[in-house]
């Protein structure tokens, strides 16, 4: 999926000694693994992405707080690279065939405190289309959790002599805003389907995705069984899979179902890429891998 969470500042080691800093990276990144999952799970933001194009001007996010504490959010607009494997990193210059749309859209209100189970609207709006030039446009509009106030003197500490930890976690949840101007001539194709498996009892489908053209594409990829007699059983799906300008190539893996009658050895994999919509989805791309 494309929505992305990213966490804050590292904790401060107040004795840099070896072993010290090696238990506080180990600390960090289990504490960070669970908090973010749970940062996650509390905020309920809906859309899941924001794409600007023909005479449309104005989006609302419904954000919803699920969780039994009061959450605070900070919102601002950042700009991301996409990776070859679906990941991204954070990027103050476009690259090569990337432009950015941050100058051209404004949102309100800046900062959201919501109490367990409230809720609220953010406004983004988009400014000045007619100074635009043919093509696609992309930032993401950040959500960045701010951590409750602790009292002076109030730390977490390390039961080691040598060292006393504090961990100042900051979690945050983006979603892409996308303008579009013209027409979309993008093309999409799927190649370099195989299986792997993971200790001989999960399937994984590997793929990659070619992207050609002047937009992004986004859609859900679902994986049909279809044996050598014609009976066709759907083994997997996942939902939102995107591939960002200026990105040409996305690798993916999914898991498949592995279950009793499903026969891997038989038949052919199809692998079909298509629209997320309310409507009947189109098909963007789509492959077939022979089993043997």
């Amino acid at each position: 999926m494309d929505r992305s969470t990213f966490p804050g500042k590292s904790p401060v080691c107040q004795r840099l000694d070896y072993s010290g800093c090696l238990l506080m990276i180990l600390l960090l990144l289990t504490m960070t693994s669970s908090l973010q999952s749970m940062a996650q799970g509390n905020l309920l933001l809906t859309p899941q992405r924001v794409v600007f194009e023909g005479s449309k001007r104005i989006e609302e996010l419904n954000l919803a707080n699920t969780g039994n504490d009061t959450a605070r959010y900070l919102i601002s607009l950042i700009n991301l690279r996409m990776k070859e494997d679906g990941s991204f990193e954070e990027i103050s210059a476009p690259d090569t065939g990337q432009s950015f749309a941050d100058k051209w859209v404004r949102f309100f209100p800046r900062s959201v405190t919501l109490g367990p189970q409230e809720s609220q609207t953010v406004k983004i709006q988009l400014t000045r289309p007619l100074a635009m030039e043919p093509g696609e446009y992309r930032s993401h509009i950040y959500f960045r959790a701010i951590p409750d106030q602790q009292p002076l003197g109030t730390s977490t500490t390390a039961s080691d002599t040598s060292i006393s930890v504090r961990l100042i976690p900051i979690f945050g949840i983006s979603i892409p805003v996308i303008i579009r101007i013209g027409a979309n001539a993008t093309e999409t194709s799927l190649t370099d389907l195989s299986v792997d498996w993971t200790k001989d009892t999960v399937p994984l489908l590997n793929m990659a995705f070619h992207r050609k053209g002047n937009m992004s594409v986004y859609g859900d990829v679902s994986v049909d069984l279809v044996s050598a007699q014609g009976h066709t059983t759907r083994i997997a799906q996942v939902k939102g899979v995107a591939v960002y300008t200026p990105n040409t190539l996305r690798r993916f893996r999914m898991q498949l179902r592995n279950s009793r009658g499903i026969d891997y050895h038989s038949g052919k994999l199809h692998v079909a890429y298509t629209t997320s919509s309310n409507a009947k989805p189109a098909t963007i791309a789509e492959a077939d891998l022979p089993l043997n």
